[in-house]
């Protein structure tokens, strides 16, 4: 039997770009393979009463430098985007769309827009550059934009963020082998660990 690990997560996370670069390396390390749940983190900060790092001025200049040093630990690009924060539901949206869709291109889908937002540093609060990356990526930009406003799609994200904050998750990303939870790519480590037991 494969082993699984939950993973919630939101493209506006610089720690989950963090995260996702690592996804390999904990399917390599571990055999465990991890099931993608797309939420809003903006919609989990609410109910929880949390807030991003960078709400707080120390906080925010010093948490890019604690991760550039993760991404050079990592050995991947890492870049501040003047245009944080990026509201991201469509995104989401798309994402969650592609995944009820069994969509194989899941995954590369996933990999363009975190490039997007943490390598190249666009705009993608700006839906012509969000058109412009994805027709880039061949994607139909038509076609996933469809996808997002699909009833059944806004429900399902809205399901799994109301189930994140239900099984106590504040942030992003978090992770859970059966009950026990993981908030953070800097627990990584801790994670793999507990996957190999």
């Amino acid at each position: 039997m494969t082993k699984t690990f939950d993973y919630y997560f939101d493209f506006g996370s610089l720690a989950t770009y963090l995260a996702h670069t690592q996804m390999d390396n904990i399917r390599a390390e571990t055999g465990a393979t991890p099931i993608y749940l797309p939420m809003l983190l903006g919609a989990v900060f609410k109910a929880t009463g949390n807030a991003s790092p960078v709400s707080v001025p120390a906080k925010g200049q010093y948490i890019f430098v604690d991760f550039k040093r993760f991404a050079d630990g990592y050995g991947v690009p890492l870049n501040t985007n003047p245009y944080f924060p990026i509201i991201t539901t469509t995104l989401m949206r798309m994402l969650t769309g592609l995944q009820m869709r069994s969509d194989d291109r899941m995954h590369t889908f996933m990999d363009v827009i975190f490039k997007a937002i943490w390598v190249d540093a666009l705009n993608l609060n700006d839906p012509e550059v969000v058109g412009t990356v994805l027709r880039e990526a061949h994607f139909d930009a038509a076609d996933l934009l469809h996808l997002a406003n699909e009833q059944a799609t806004k429900d399902r994200l809205k399901d799994v963020t109301t189930q994140a904050v239900e099984r106590g998750v504040f942030g992003a990303p978090t992770f859970f082998v059966g009950d026990d939870m993981f908030w953070g790519q800097d627990r990584i480590e801790q994670l793999k660990l507990t996957l190999k037991a």
